[in-house]
């Protein structure tokens, strides 16, 4: 089980997350749910460890202070203050949001990349599933990236993690900027790869109704803070949560 604890992120003088506590067991898919800076992006820094690079950055170039505080837990280990390559080899892997592939590379050269942290059979093996959750990439496997839509964009972003071997995959606001139809595909295919691949999964979205039928399990997001958690079921009987982040 990944557990986080007590997570505080200040930017400077501002309060980015405030006493969040979230948990994710072992083959579960945990969304994560909130309005535009609520913390969702904040949140899955901390976890994947890159809010350490942020915060190394910063402070060389002389821009804002980042602070961060709370535990963070994973196999038994505290993960707080463990870099971000640390953390992915033991398979926390983040799918940043907006995709960030490689433009100037091919599908396949994304792909190969993804796969630094697996051995060659591993990597073998991966790309081959890649290309079953995943049919249009093995045809598109010699295009540029920066010529694919953003749906298949997303499919490369997802696919190319999966190479890095993940045992916890966060996903970080995948469905942004894409088609209902496009949507429905790509949870579809989450909920394959957490079935068949046993991996755990928490995803963020800012609107969780394209999300809410894969999820086992969820947290709402406000002003940093986790204001309510609940199964599925637990949240849609919550008129207030159904009209403001499920839409019905």
């Amino acid at each position: 089980m990944l557990e986080a604890s007590g997570l505080m992120v200040f930017y400077e003088n501002m309060l980015a997350l405030n006493n969040v506590s979230v948990q994710c067991g072992e083959n579960r898919i945990v969304g994560v749910f909130g309005a535009n800076s609520a913390g969702k992006s904040t949140l899955m820094y901390a976890l994947s460890g890159i809010m350490l690079d942020i915060r190394k950055k910063e402070k060389m170039a002389g821009g804002e202070r980042i602070t961060i505080s709370g535990s963070i837990r994973y196999q038994d280990q505290e993960l707080m203050g463990m870099k971000p390559s640390r953390r992915a080899k033991l398979g926390i892997i983040l799918c940043p949001e907006r995709r960030r592939i490689f433009k100037e590379s091919s599908v396949l050269e994304n792909l190969k990349i993804g796969g630094y942290l697996a051995t060659p059979a591993q990597a073998k093996e991966t790309l081959a599933y890649v290309f079953t959750v995943f049919p249009a990439l093995k045809k598109l496997k010699n295009r540029v990236g920066g010529f694919l839509s953003g749906g298949e964009q997303q499919m490369l972003a997802i696919g190319r993690a999966l190479m890095a071997q993940p045992k916890i995959l966060l996903l970080d606001e995948p469905l942004l900027g894409l088609s209902p139809l496009m949507q429905a595909m790509l949870m579809r295919a989450t909920r394959e790869i957490r079935n068949q691949r046993r991996i755990s999964i928490i995803v963020t979205e800012q609107y969780a109704r394209p999300v809410l039928p894969i999820i086992d399990y969820a947290f709402i997001l406000e002003n940093g803070s986790a204001v309510l958690e609940g199964t599925r079921e637990e949240l849609m009987d919550n008129p207030d949560v159904r009209s403001a982040y499920f839409g019905v």
